[in-house]
């Protein structure tokens, strides 16, 4: 950890326009902090840490309200279904629905869509889109993974968010509290008192209950594939505000991209399609509090999609795909290993304040095909 200009900094080498947006950031927060996995982001970087006393940023949970993490180990052996890694990987590709704009193709019904926040003006007119929604992947970074552990035990690791209901629950409190557009601007800052601010974190966590449910429901569809039981769930939340003790002070802390590390707290961190996963857990350190108990949500990119794009081709991306003996169904270049950091490396930089329980190398590996756009700004 490195301390700049007051704001605890993890990872190297420091990315400086993630440095120039969280030091903009830290101007109107009470603290700040920025994770190892950072890049930029729209007005507050990924990876970055805000707490606030009275207010919430819909900038710094971003479009994709409630992105998240979850993994699940299933009554499996990764010997029970070696042999049939390629249907396995169809069945998934085919069942999910993976794309933008996407339904599901089944129907999902839920105990959420009876939650009262449905009546706010942000809110009712996507119900019915987020009922159709429900259980989607989408595109971008957003997968369904096999994975399989060191005791050769079957995970399914699943990255996905709100879909369609965060983004334009996002784009419409981001409208109504007069945003500035662009990567380098302040962030918009909503009091958690005021009539918009509070309506924004009732919209923000039904997003966020939205996103649990739907990766709920992917997890147990694929386990249902797979004719297996789950025996053990981790599931965490980026991309969304808690209101948290720290210092002594009630704040709301606003994590763009970083994970919940508190000690004992269990966080599922993937990296590329080629590498492997892990399941982390928080432990209490002289590093965790100035963290604000975050950590990485992932290994972080160092390569934006356009410049993937033009860098990176369909073959060095496959033959890493190879080596690592991952069946690959869908995904694009700009979604390639060699777009992103080293997820080792970036877990050393936070050795101090998790431990890593599981690590979890890839077999199977489901997103978006090449083509989907990205509507995601973060």
């Amino acid at each position: 950890m490195q301390t700049i200009g007051g704001i605890p900094v993890w990872g190297e080498p420091i990315d400086p326009g993630a440095f120039e947006q969280i030091k903009r950031c830290a101007g109107n927060a009470d603290r700040a902090a920025m994770m190892a996995d950072h890049h930029l982001g729209y007005s507050v970087p990924i990876g970055g840490v805000l707490a606030y006393k009275d207010h919430v940023s819909p900038s710094g949970v971003g479009y994709d309200i409630g992105c998240g993490n979850k993994a699940v180990r299933l009554d499996l052996h990764y010997s029970d279904i070696r042999d049939r890694m390629a249907d396995i990987m169809e069945q998934i590709f085919k069942t999910v629905a993976f794309g933008v704009g996407r339904r599901n193709n089944e129907e999902v019904d839920h105990a959420l869509f009876d939650d009262d926040a449905w009546r706010l003006d942000a809110t009712a007119p996507l119900k019915q889109m987020a009922r159709e929604q429900l259980g989607t992947v989408g595109s971008g970074n957003h997968y369904v993974d096999v994975f399989t552990d060191e005791f050769d035990r079957v995970w399914i690791g699943v990255h996905f968010g709100s879909r369609g209901l965060g983004h334009k629950t996002a784009t419409w409190f981001l409208r109504a509290g007069g945003a500035k557009d662009g990567i380098h601007t302040d962030p918009l800052l909503l009091n958690v008192h005021s009539v918009l601010g509070g309506d924004y974190v009732e919209a923000m966590q039904l997003a966020g209950a939205y996103a649990y449910a739907g990766r709920d429901w992917v997890c147990a569809r694929v386990a249902a594939l797979l004719g297996a039981s789950i025996l053990e769930e981790v599931h965490n939340h980026h991309n969304f505000a808690w209101q948290e003790n720290h210092y002594g002070e009630a704040l709301w802390v606003v994590r763009k991209g970083a994970t919940p590390a508190f000690p004992g707290q269990r966080g599922f961190v993937g990296a590329s399609m080629g590498e492997k996963a892990v399941i982390i857990e928080g432990v209490e350190s002289e590093e965790s509090k100035p963290a604000l108990y975050s950590t990485i949500h992932g290994a972080g990119r160092v390569m934006s999609r356009k410049q993937a794009k033009r860098e990176i081709g369909e073959d060095a991306m496959l033959e890493w795909v190879k080596r690592a003996n991952v069946e690959l169904r869908g995904a694009g270049v700009d979604e390639a290993p060699q777009a992103y950091k080293r997820l080792d490396q970036v877990l050393e930089h936070h050795k101090a304040s998790i431990r890593i329980l599981h690590e979890l190398m890839p077999v199977g590996v489901a997103m978006a095909g090449p083509y989907e756009r990205d509507p995601y700004k973060d």
